[in-house]
């Protein structure tokens, strides 16, 4: 069944993927990259309580869950100030956008087929992610899960991305996402997936394969 929409996630996608700089934060405080990560974000294939969660959803403040998780990594012996993340972020170019990504988003886009942004981000941070990216020539629609109130993993986040992209129906969208959970929680709810890597060229290559199908 041919591809009619293409959904984006915004890190590791557009821009370097946020889990190498937590690794790098890990190995410098000598702690387990799991347990750094399961304190600052919490069971991540997974939508729960944990204040990283409750953020995203737009039910919180980031200086309530920094607080918040700090008391985490301080129960485990270990400083998870969510903040040092953000540095090392910047430290290694992560939030550099991604020429080619950018470049075949805007074609996708220019070319009819219809576009949407689905990410899970922070009410604090929607000025400066919006900044890194020309939005508007990029996607048709912005689905923040801190302005509707849900993320990812949750299947009604997918639903109604697929509702703003027109009803499509979801065999006939794909899905591209750093993270295999949230690619498992697109095929669940009938959307294709693409897991982009660090050689995201070659899910760029995926989805014109996709893209060229059945054509």
């Amino acid at each position: 069944m041919a591809i009619e929409a293409v959904i984006w996630d915004f890190g590791g996608v557009f821009i370097g993927s946020p889990f190498a700089a937590m690794a790098e934060i890990a190995r410098n405080l000598d702690v387990d990259p799991e347990r750094y990560f399961d304190a600052v974000f919490g069971p991540y294939d997974h939508d729960t309580d944990h204040p990283w969660h409750q953020l995203e959803r737009g039910e919180i403040t980031l200086e309530a869950a920094r607080e918040e998780i700090v008391a985490l990594g301080r129960a485990g012996g270990f400083d998870a100030d969510p903040f040092h993340f953000f540095g090392a972020m910047s430290r290694n170019g992560s939030g550099e956008a991604r020429s080619e990504v950018v470049d075949f988003a805007k074609q996708l886009k220019e070319g009819g087929t219809p576009t949407a942004l689905l990410t899970n981000n922070v009410v604090e941070f929607r000025e400066a992610w919006s900044r890194a990216l020309p939005v508007d020539e990029l996607f048709h629609h912005v689905i923040d899960s801190s302005e509707v109130g849900m993320r990812k993993p949750d299947p009604k986040i997918f639903e109604l991305t697929l509702e703003r992209l027109g009803g499509i129906a979801a065999e006939r969208a794909v899905f591209l996402d750093d993270y295999p959970g949230n690619i498992e929680a697109a095929n669940r709810v009938g959307i294709r997936g693409i897991l982009v890597t660090e050689d995201y060229l070659a899910a760029l290559d995926e989805l014109r394969k996709q893209l060229a199908e059945e054509k």
